[in-house]
This record gives structure tokens, C-alpha cells and sequence, in this order.
């Protein structure tokens, strides 16, 4: 299948273009959607595949510090720990990345040492997204000047809910351009949609689509920082809407739920809807990630379980 865009080229041409081709997606069944996403959380998984899914999950954690007190001691012992997650088993994987605020990638990337994790930063005045365009773009430019290897950015949630859909395009346009550096390479972008304030289902979708025609490398659940984070069902549902954009256009795009992920439970359950919908291109921590941070330390406890046959002491992981 050829990867182009060019079916949609009219779709983003004009305002009103866009209105119809996204208020013409079909709608959404929400019952049947949260049936299925229950449905598919009830799989369970034995010994063997549950020890590859732990690995697996822990390979795709963006290890996150986003706190008003970050210190450069907290981001430096966070990326010592995105290497070796448990000092004491270093079959252990690497986390995907470490994911802080502009003002700290400089930091977490002289700590990372070359290490195979990436530097992800939150940009676009994170994470309410109430800036001026230029404000936003300084933003993301100031955090790729850095070294970020990838940028979430936040959607202006306001203008998506008026009905501005072009500005929403426009701005995750411009964003994309903001990640491109001096040398012709670029940071992935990820773009946030904070689905707990985006009402519906249908606006859910309608987000998505915007976000993959405008060139998100990844679309995002949430910030973390409202009520309503990642959900089976919302984190489904993009799942569905990356699957079909591939098939109608060749490109992939990468899903990362984010925020209430917090037990091995449920990244078990995350992992089984990747599988099941997207299929397995997507069971790679270059096409899926988890935004968490408490995360890690269940699956790291479950892990050793597993090998040990018993449960460590609240004391065995750091708290972060």
C-alpha cells in the first residue's frame, strides 16, 4: 500500500472541508465500545506470556516527572532509574523514555549518557494549552534545541470544542514544524488530546482524525492532570482510528494512553487491546507507550514475583 495522504488533500483545505469530513465519520456505538474494551479486558494471560507482557509494558513506559517541585536531582535519579530500572537485575528493560518539562531535558539527557532511552518534553504551555501560537512554538523549539527526541504537545481543547477545527489542524501543523531541527532531522511529536474534557466519544475520534491528517507521530489520551485520564475505552477507540488510517493510507501511527495507568493489572489489560484491535505492528515501544509514572514500580514487583516465587517489601523499588 502506497503511504500518502493525497485521498485527504481537499479534507484540510478549508474549515468547512474538514466540519464535513469529520461530523461525517461514522458515529459511535458507546455502548458497544465499552462492552468490547470490558470484553477484552477479561483475557487473561499465563506465567510465560505474562512475564514477556511485563517486559514488554516496562519497555514501553515514557517514565514521567511533570511537577511544579521537579528538581534536576529528581530528573537525574528518574533517568538513572529509566536505565536500570532494578539495580539488582539488569536483564531488566530500559524504560522508552524519560518525559519532562522544557526547562529539564538539558538535564535528563546529560544524565542519560547516550543510554537507548529517549527524552521526551511537554511543550505548547502544558498542560492547559492557553498560550499565544508563538508562545507554543518557542516552547517546543526551546525543548528540541535542548536535545527532546520527542515532544507531547497539548491540543487547544477550547477551539477543538467551538467547532475551530482547521485551528486545531493548523496548530499541531505548526508544532510539527517547531520539531524539526537545524540538521533536517526531527522529534516525534505526540499530540495530546486530554479525552476527559472532550465529552463524547465522537469528539474523541474527531480528535484523532485531526491529529493523524496534521502528522502526529502518536496521539495521546490525556496530561495526566484532570479527572478522567486514559480509559480502556477511549485508548480503544484511537486504537480503532490509527487501524483504519493505516489501512486507507499506508502510515503508521503510535497510541499512548496516559495517566490512572497504575498496576500491571491494568497495563496487562492495555496490552491485550493493542493486540486484539491494532494488531501486532503495533507491540513495539516505537508504536505504543504508556505515560505513568507510579507504573513502573507494580510491574517491577510483579516481575519479581514471577521469578522469585514471592513478593518483595515495599522497600525493594524507589519511590519516585
Amino acid at each position: 500500500m502506497p503511504t500518502t495522504l493525497t485521498a485527504f488533500a481537499d479534507v484540510t483545505t478549508s474549515d468547512s472541508a474538514l466540519r464535513r469530513f469529520l461530523h461525517g465519520l461514522p458515529g459511535v456505538d458507546a455502548v458497544g465500545l465499552e462492552a468490547r474494551a470490558a470484553s477484552l479486558g477479561t483475557r487473561s494471560i499465563k506465567t510465560t506470556a505474562k512475564a514477556y507482557a511485563i517486559d514488554l509494558a516496562i519497555s514501553m513506559i515514557d517514565l514521567t516527572t511533570l511537577e511544579g517541585a521537579d528538581t534536576p536531582g529528581k530528573v537525574r535519579a528518574l533517568s538513572a532509574k529509566a536505565v536500570h530500572p532494578d539495580p539488582t537485575d539488569r536483564t531488566t528493560p530500559m524504560t522508552a523514555a524519560v518525559c519532562v518539562y522544557p526547562d529539564m531535558v538539558a538535564t535528563a539527557k546529560a544524565a542519560l549518557n547516550g543510554a537507548d532511552v529517549k527524552v521526551a518534553s511537554v511543550a505548547t504551555a502544558f498542560p492547559a494549552g492557553r498560550a499565544a501560537l508563538p508562545v507554543k512554538l518557542a516552547d517546543t523549539a526551546d525543548a528540541v534545541a535542548a536535545g527532546a527526541d520527542e515532544i507531547d504537545m497539548v491540543i487547544d481543547r477550547g477551539a477543538f470544542l467551538a467547532g475551530r477545527y482547521l485551528e486545531t489542524y493548523e496548530l499541531i501543523r505548526a508544532v510539527k514544524e517547531a520539531c524539526v531541527r537545524p540538521d533536517g532531522t526531527a522529534a516525534r511529536l505526540k499530540v495530546i488530546f486530554e479525552t476527559g474534557e472532550l465529552s463524547t466519544y465522537d469528539n474523541i475520534r474527531r480528535a484523532s482524525w485531526i491529529g493523524m491528517l496534521a502528522g502526529a507521530d502518536f496521539i495521546k489520551t490525556s496530561t495526566g492532570k484532570v479527572g478522567v485520564n486514559a480509559t480502556p475505552a477511549n485508548t480503544l477507540l484511537m486504537l480503532e482510528a490509527v487501524r483504519d488510517f493505516k489501512e486507507q493510507t499506508g502510515i503508521q501511527i503510535g497510541v499512548k494512553p496516559a495517566g490512572g495507568i497504575r498496576t500491571t493489572k491494568d497495563a496487562l489489560k492495555f496490552l491485550v487491546l493493542v493486540n486484539e484491535t491494532a494488531g501486532g505492528d503495533w507491540l513495539t515501544n516505537h508504536w505504543f507507550r504508556f505515560g505513568a509514572s507510579s507504573l513502573l514500580n507494580d510491574l517491577l514487583m510483579q516481575r519479581q514475583k514471577l521469578s522469585t516465587g514471592r513478593y518483595s517489601g515495599p522497600d525493594y523499588v524507589t519511590v519516585d
